[in-house]
């Protein structure tokens, strides 16, 4: 099927760029589609499934079987949602009449919008509908081939999510609004510097997340630490560890827009599943800038910028660090004695400059996660620590995909990526089973491999796959140390 060249990157980020500037009045702005289970009722062939979009990546589609009418594609968001706008990112195989339809059983469709004179490009849709599914169903087609979408994007929120809105532009107004936090509800911050400790255990639900939203110029700064530490961080008896942002059991969240800086560590997750972080600034901190920490699974984090790490510790400098160490399980394996912060995804990030340590450090007994379109500027790396790479893989099961790296002095830089298999009590098949696929690297002279696989024996069962889409430039070796898979 053929492609027709268009600004969609551009049209993407001016997106997101609207997004990330206009402070939310409520959650029913937010993109709602990205990542959740989605069919299609035909494929051209295996390398367009639907579920290609709904990945965030304008490089990636799904495509129809050829020739063929009606043809349809339909996303399951998981609950009832109020739909306010879907956006619609066709390849060159558009579809002249469709149907955008609603439905809450995933059998009965209610038409939201309608038309006979599509014209492909990209179709930006206001419209008002209510489902739990929504489909794209196509029954003219606009050229002899299929029908094909670079993305099919949904905008809206779970059904009773409009909560009220609360306006912040002090500290204490903010601590007061993260300890009343109820789900549904919008906390709003103003621009200006909020100086302090803040953190929450206030939860929201699935149907209502707690949205924390501002400008770039709303900007969180913790002087801390202060107080004397427990024996594993939790909030209470007086301690303030000094980071920027702190979510402790206090799971479905959105936080968007807003600064993080000049804090020990920036924003941490504590057994706070179903965070979404979009948007953010980080940067100038002392350790690492965004932690997914004792089980804080299926949290996202795209479309921010982390700098300035490990000021004071650059081996701690991650910008983002997903799960714990096995030898922290002690206070963060909170199920099974595991931290689980499984199914994490890292999309379309800048990372770096001036990252003290790994961009990315994938730790063991986490699976199931993505890593997907990110920019990283590896200069200023420490290699302390072993921090000598891009991303360090030691979980499970994750796919890496169309991230662009580069290097450049200063730093210490040894491979791009790397897998590495520490041994857990409990036991698992830790750096195995991930996937390299369209990464784009410049490791300017310093690193060895764009990809190194640093066991091959360790994981015969599940063995580390390098497609060999990837590409490498100013490699000291080459691309990888394993065989390349088509």
């Amino acid at each position: 099927m053929r492609r027709r060249g268009t600004v969609l990157l551009l049209l993407s980020g001016l997106l997101s760029a609207s997004l990330i500037t206009l402070p939310q009045a409520r959650a029913a702005d937010g993109l709602v589609s990205t990542g959740k289970p989605t069919t299609a009722s035909s494929q051209e062939t295996g390398a367009f499934p639907a579920s290609l979009a709904v990945d965030a990546d304008t490089g990636t589609r799904w495509a129809s079987a050829e020739g063929v009418d009606p043809q349809w594609i339909r996303i399951d968001l998981g609950t009832t949602h109020t739909i306010s706008r879907v956006k619609l990112n066709w390849e060159a195989a558009y579809a002249k009449t469709y149907k955008i339809q609603t439905s809450n059983d995933g059998t009965n469709w209610t038409d939201i919008h309608s038309t006979s004179t599509g014209n492909g490009a990209t179709d930006d849709l206001t419209l008002t509908g209510t489902g739990r599914h929504i489909r794209m169903h196509g029954t003219a087609r606009g050229t002899a081939y299929g029908y094909s979408l670079w993305e099919f994007e949904v905008y809206g929120a779970p059904a009773g999510a409009g909560g009220p809105v609360v306006d912040v532009s002090t500290a204490a107004q903010l601590q007061g609004a993260l300890a009343a936090a109820q789900p549904g509800q919008t906390i709003r911050l103003a621009a200006g510097e909020y100086r302090g400790a803040f953190v929450t255990r206030r939860a929201g639900t699935a149907a209502a997340p707690v949205t924390l939203t501002g400008p770039a110029a709303a900007v969180l700064v913790n002087d801390g630490p202060s107080g004397t530490a427990p024996a594993c961080p939790a909030p209470g008896g007086g301690w303030d560890p000094g980071y920027g942002l702190w979510l402790y059991d206090a799971p479905y969240w959105n936080l968007t827009g807003f600064t993080v800086k000049d804090s020990k560590k920036g924003v941490v997750l504590d057994n706070s599943h179903h965070v979404t972080l979009d948007g953010l600034s980080v940067h100038h901190v002392e350790d690492e800038a965004v932690h997914f920490r004792r089980s804080s699974s299926d949290g996202v984090i795209r479309n921010s910028t982390i700098t300035h790490t490990g000021l004071v510790q650059p081996g701690y400098g991650e910008a983002v660090y997903i799960g714990s160490a096995g030898s922290n399980w002690g206070c963060h394996g909170n199920q099974g004695g595991v931290d689980r912060s499984d199914r994490v995804q890292v999309l379309n990030n800048r990372i770096g400059p001036n990252v003290a340590a790994e961009h990315i450090d994938i730790k063991e007994g986490t699976t199931g996660g993505v890593i997907r379109g990110n920019r990283f500027d590896g200069t200023g790396i420490s290699g302390q620590n072993s921090a000598d790479s891009w991303v360090d893989a030691k979980g499970v099961g994750y796919l890496i995909e169309n991230n662009t790296g580069t290097f450049a002095p200063p730093g210490t830089f040894a491979n791009g990526y790397e897998t590495h298999n520490p041994s857990t009590t409990p036991s698992f098949a830790n750096g195995c089973g991930n996937v390299w696929r369209g990464n784009t690297s410049d490791l300017g002279g310093a690193g060895a491999y764009a990809i190194k696989i640093t066991s091959v024996s360790k994981c015969t069962t599940d063995p580390n796959v390098v497609h060999s889409g990837n590409t490498v430039t100013h490699a000291g070796t080459g691309l990888t140390n394993v065989p390349v898979t088509p």
